[in-house]
């Protein structure tokens, strides 16, 4: 099972119909829905938070957060 915090700097993925009630409503407001492209632009220095790009918004989310949201992988 892949998450958000399972991607690597650059890896693409999509937000699975799965995980709709692990998503906090701000980030579902922000768009964060299934079918959403999620791609991990970078991670803090610490590991946490980590920076993605979730439908052309940049969004800093926590990892605990992205532990929680499973995603498909796109397999170019």
């Amino acid at each position: 099972m892949s998450t958000i915090a399972t991607l690597r700097i650059g890896e693409v993925g999509y937000v699975s119909e799965e995980s709709l009630d692990a998503i906090p409503l701000k980030l579902l407001e922000m768009g964060c829905l299934p079918g959403a492209e999620v791609q991990l632009i970078q991670v803090a220095p610490l590991k946490d938070p980590l920076y993605i790009c979730v439908n052309g918004s940049h969004l800093a989310i926590r990892k605990e957060t992205a532990a929680k949201i499973i995603i498909l992988k796109s397999e170019y």
